[in-house]
């Protein structure tokens, strides 16, 4: 690790300048062709892999994908930079200015108890110190169009709760998914794709709510899912090799044994 955490700046540099020689026009013929547009699908792709070291809990593959990432946002600033926007200079320097500002407990003489008064000071400081979203009228107005659905579908309905649209507990949710649940009912008797798809929609966004009533980030909960269905799937596999047959050679009754033989093993 660097002294105290602190990278040289030279190190900053250093890449600066090969993502700078990539882009010149002695540099290299695929760099030079990408656009922002372009660099954003791979930041996407870079941030979800960090995500996994995480999971994974690799301190080498977390430091490769952080660089990763790292790489892609200094790309996209050395574009701006080029089409004379601004430079990674001046996204250090409003973030580092955002930060302090946004903290008031730390970096000034605002009082913050606990963590909720910290929450309520970030959200009057975006509204109405920064104007975040000023000439557009919708809450929900600074929420990505981008951003992966089941996040999205939190942040709106977060947004709609800090104004007080939302239900007065948890049994609200449930009464809601029961209602949702007894549509979709009606959705598939009628074999209408449209409103199945709607309905479909409706139940997961209903989820999403119960999930933040719980504490419960809804994207975290459908991503530790995934990876335990196919940790047990792959318990199936192995077990399925070990008897010397194959997934299509399989009977369901002989999956799902294996399934629930998965299941008490964990």
């Amino acid at each position: 690790m660097t002294e105290k955490g602190r990278l040289p700046a030279d190190a900053f540099q250093d890449l600066l300048d090969i993502i700078a020689r990539l882009r010149a026009p002695e540099g290299c013929l695929w760099d030079r062709r990408q656009k922002k547009a372009d660099v954003g699908t791979y930041l996407i792709e870079e941030a979800f892999e960090v995500l996994d070291a995480i999971e994974k809990e690799s301190s080498e593959a977390l430091k490769e994908e952080l660089g990763d990432l790292l790489f892609q946002i200094f790309f996209i600033a050395q574009i701006s930079s080029e089409e004379g926007d601004f430079d990674i200079g001046d996204v250090v320097k409003d973030i580092t200015e955002k930060m302090i500002r946004r903290h008031p407990h730390v970096f000034g003489d605002v009082k913050a108890s606990n963590v909720e008064e910290i929450k309520a000071n970030w959200e009057t400081i975006k509204q109405h110190v920064e104007k975040r979203g000023a000439g557009d009228g919708s809450l929900f107005r600074a929420i990505p169009l981008s951003m992966p659905a089941l996040l999205r579908a939190e942040k709106i309905s977060k947004e709609a709760s800090l104004v007080g649209f939302d239900w007065d507990n948890v049994e609200g949710v449930l009464n809601k998914i029961e209602e949702e649940l007894t549509e979709l009912k009606h959705a598939l008797a009628s074999d209408n794709k449209d409103r199945i798809r709607d309905e479909i929609g409706d139940i997961l966004f209903s989820f999403v709510n119960l999930g933040r009533f719980a504490g419960v980030n809804a994207e975290e909960a459908l991503r530790s899912s995934n990876k335990k269905f196919i940790r047990r799937f792959r318990f199936i596999e192995d077990g399925l090799k070990k008897q010397g047959k194959t997934l299509s050679g399989a009977s369901l009754d002989e999956m799902d044994a294996l399934w629930n033989e998965a299941k008490k093993l964990e």
